[in-house]
Formats: C-alpha cells, sequence, structure tokens
C-alpha cells in the first residue's frame, strides 16, 4: 500500500484565488479547458507573451493574477463557450438532470439565473437532454466547471 501522507504539494486540483490587480489589467480569456493547461505560452490581448509553469493540477480562476510586467497585470477571464441552458420545469426534472449528467460524468452548475443550470454543450449532450424532454437552449456562457474529460477527484 502507498503511503501518500507528508507530501510537499497536493497532487491534483490545485484551485488558485483572485488576487488585487496593480496598475493597467489586461484580462487574458481562457476557456475551461485551457484553465487547467498549467505549461504552456498564452499570448495576451496585448500581444504579450507569457509562460506558464504551474504545479501538476493547478486550475486557474477567473480573476487570478498570472504576471505583473512593466506596471501591467496579466489575469486570467473565462471566455464563453458552447453551453446547454437547461430550465428544469420542477424539482424531480432538476434531479432527474443532474443524476443523469452525473452518470456521463460531467460538470453541471448552477448559472446566475435562479433555477437555471449549465453543462458545456456536446452532441452526447444534447442527445440526453432531449430524450429526458428538459428545456434547454444552446447559448455561449462562460463556464465554470470542468471540461467533459475530465472526472471528478
Amino acid at each position: 500500500m502507498t503511503k501518500l501522507s507528508g507530501l510537499r504539494r497536493p497532487l491534483l486540483d490545485t484551485p488558485t484565488v483572485p488576487a488585487a490587480p496593480e496598475g493597467e489589467v489586461v484580462v487574458v480569456p481562457m476557456t475551461a479547458v485551457d484553465r487547467r493547461r498549467v505549461r504552456r505560452r498564452v499570448r495576451a490581448p496585448d500581444g504579450a507573451e507569457l509562460r506558464l509553469a504551474l504545479p501538476t493540477g493547478t486550475v486557474l480562476t477567473p480573476g487570478t493574477r498570472l504576471e505583473v510586467r512593466d506596471g501591467v497585470t496579466y489575469v486570467v477571464g473565462a471566455v464563453p463557450e458552447d453551453v446547454a441552458v437547461i430550465r428544469p420545469r420542477s424539482m424531480p426534472e432538476a434531479a432527474a438532470v443532474a443524476h443523469a449528467v452525473g452518470n456521463l460524468h460531467r460538470d453541471i452548475i448552477a448559472a446566475d439565473d435562479p433555477g437555471v443550470f449549465l453543462v458545456l454543450w456536446d452532441a452526447p449532450m444534447e442527445l440526453l437532454l432531449t430524450r429526458l424532454g428538459v428545456p434547454y437552449a444552446r447559448e455561449q456562457r462562460p463556464f465554470h466547471g470542468r471540461p467533459a474529460w475530465e472526472h471528478a477527484q
């Protein structure tokens, strides 16, 4: 049996927290998938190249400061993505949708609108929602959950 206590840093799902920006702020737009890619180069809207080398498992949240360079603060922003906006008509319907979406190992998150949920849209999700007969619409909105291929820990 492997003992994992006493590790120097967490293995997975290291969240980041937004920090107060300094000076001019440039928002670097990222999708849910992009916010989990920890080693790569990112081109900011002003043309600056940022090099990310974060610990494995880091999850960038919107508002997280990436770098401060020459008085300019580069922060993470959530870009609108293709999502299914689900509007269950009752609590049992909401529970059925959440259960079915969970069985596909997908994140379902509450939207800012009361009683509305968001899931990343793809063909299997459209088929599931159609079979369940739940009202939904395909829209472009920021998504703060995990990508479809990433399982919950």
